[in-house]
């Protein structure tokens, strides 16, 4: 299996994914993903941070995070303290045993003996209410304890995992346009063609677009809402995400989408 930082930097290069936007986009600083990509594991805060980066950052390339994580795991994880420290055995159970031992007779007996006494009196309590002699007794009725519904324990909410947001988008040219659409795994779903007026794409779904544009004739319909690319009197790129308004592309980034 190629190196952790391997894999990571050759995605990230092949994507042509600047190391700022990785920062802006997970939030870690540039300092420990270059951290990551070098497997220097000793400039990172510790082993727990080195799992929580590795992840974020391999989802943000739309890696299994979990292959790299396990990958870490058992190359360079060290056992902690407790898992070496060696099984002592209770010094005080022998101790516990032989108090457990020690002979109870007197209690034994004692027990038997109110025992007895109680079954006596309860012997002749039940003689002397059936005696005739004593007279009609009005019994006392022993209440009928009443089943209690025991209370339906409440269903626990199963958490179900949030689903990754996707992005529908759809383009209609409001007049002649090149168009240049990239998805979130580098695949280029419109590579670098020109859109007739009138004309609209089918709808892409994807976690996140980029996308170049010739001009500025057409309309992008994505997240309920449509927004048109500023006209700037020249190409232009955007980067579309769930929940965000479009955010402009770096002139290296919009240039390297498609081949021209």
């Amino acid at each position: 299996m190629p190196e952790i930082g391997e894999t990571l930097r050759e995605t990230r290069m092949r994507r042509r994914i600047d190391m700022t936007e990785v920062e802006a986009a997970t939030k870690i600083r540039a300092k420990y993903l270059r951290a990551l990509e070098n497997e220097e594991w000793d400039l990172l805060p510790g082993p727990t941070f080195v799992k929580t980066f590795l992840r974020t950052y391999a989802e943000y390339l739309d890696l299994d995070p979990r292959l790299l994580v396990e990958e870490y795991r058992q190359r360079f994880e060290r056992p902690t303290t407790q898992d070496l420290t060696p099984f002592r055995p209770n010094r005080g159970g022998g101790r516990q045993r032989q108090r457990q031992r020690r002979p109870i007779g007197p209690f034994v007996v004692v027990g038997i003996g109110i025992l007895i006494v109680l079954g006596a009196l309860y012997i002749l309590g039940r003689q002397g209410a059936n005696d005739p002699e004593e007279g009609n007794t009005v019994a006392t009725p022993t209440a009928t304890p009443t089943a209690t519904a025991s209370p339906t324990p409440t269903a626990s909410k199963k958490k179900k995992k949030a689903a990754p947001t996707r992005v529908s988008l759809k383009l209609t040219a409001t007049d002649r346009v090149y168009v240049c659409l990239v998805d979130a795994t580098g695949k280029a779903v419109v590579n670098g063609e020109y859109i007739e007026k009138g004309a609209s794409t089918k709808t892409f779904r994807s976690r996140y677009f980029r996308v170049n544009f010739g001009n500025s004739s057409v309309r992008m319909s994505y997240g309920g809402k449509r927004y048109s690319p500023a006209n700037i009197g020249q190409p232009i790129g955007y980067e579309l995400r769930s929940g965000k308004k479009p955010k402009r592309l770096k002139e290296s980034v919009r240039t390297g989408l498609c081949a021209t």
